[in-house]
């Protein structure tokens, strides 16, 4: 599992995270993705795009993990 860290922000927006991540290769794509319900949060599915990961939280998409930290 990879870590993603906030770098002290409060949180990453979903559709942000999956762009750094390289999970998608723009903005309108991992929109695209998440509004298909193609994105879990926590092990549930999550369909809003801008939903705020916070520390803690671990985010995942076509068989790839990543836990969001400070």
């Amino acid at each position: 599992m990879e870590i993603f860290s906030l770098d002290g922000h409060p949180y990453v927006e979903l559709c942000d995270l999956l762009k750094f991540q390289g999970w998608s290769e723009s903005g309108a794509a991992a929109k695209a993705v998440i509004a298909e319900g193609l994105v879990e949060v926590d092990y549930q599915i999550e369909t809003r795009k801008r939903c705020k990961i916070t520390a803690g939280k671990i985010v995942s998409f076509n068989g790839e993990f990543v836990r969001v930290e400070t």
